[in-house]
């Protein structure tokens, strides 16, 4: 039985997080090159993670995930594909969920993967446009625990 803990980011989880979000990126967004994601990993370890409140998901004592928070905005949910459908992406959805009564985030259209993990976990559409540096579509979702 595996054991599966959300818990805040440290500094020496940077590596481990990289990982897990470039594994997850190359899946989810075959259109990337890899000179787009390398230039990526280095702002998201250099910008993004030094900016945003990271989550992290370990598992039997390794992080395999993470979820990275602008406030109530999800800038990051990466988790490593070996562990998608066991409710750990969900586990670190419940915690921002904790966090923020009403999330939003942005997903590419074409990220079939992603955008079924939000619906799933209950986000709707907000919009659609267009991504200048990659020429895909964005869509932005909401969720919110409060009724309309």
């Amino acid at each position: 039985m595996m054991t599966v803990k959300i818990r805040p980011y440290q500094t020496s989880d940077l590596t481990a997080v990289l990982d897990s979000w470039e594994i997850s990126t190359r899946m989810a967004h075959s259109f990337m090159t890899d000179e787009f994601i390398a230039k990526e990993r280095i702002n998201t370890a250099e910008i993004y993670i030094p900016n945003t409140d990271i989550w992290v998901a370990e598992i039997d004592n390794e992080v395999k995930g993470f979820i990275a928070l602008m406030g109530n905005e999800v800038g990051a949910i990466f988790l490593h594909p070996k562990f998608h459908g066991q409710g750990i992406g969900k586990k670190l959805m419940d915690k921002a969920q904790q966090l923020h009564n009403e999330l939003q985030v942005e997903v590419f259209k074409v990220n079939t993967i992603g955008r079924n993990f939000y619906k799933k976990y209950g986000f709707t559409l907000l919009e659609e446009k267009l991504h200048q540096p990659t020429g895909q579509m964005l869509q932005r979702l909401i969720y919110s625990t409060t009724k309309k």
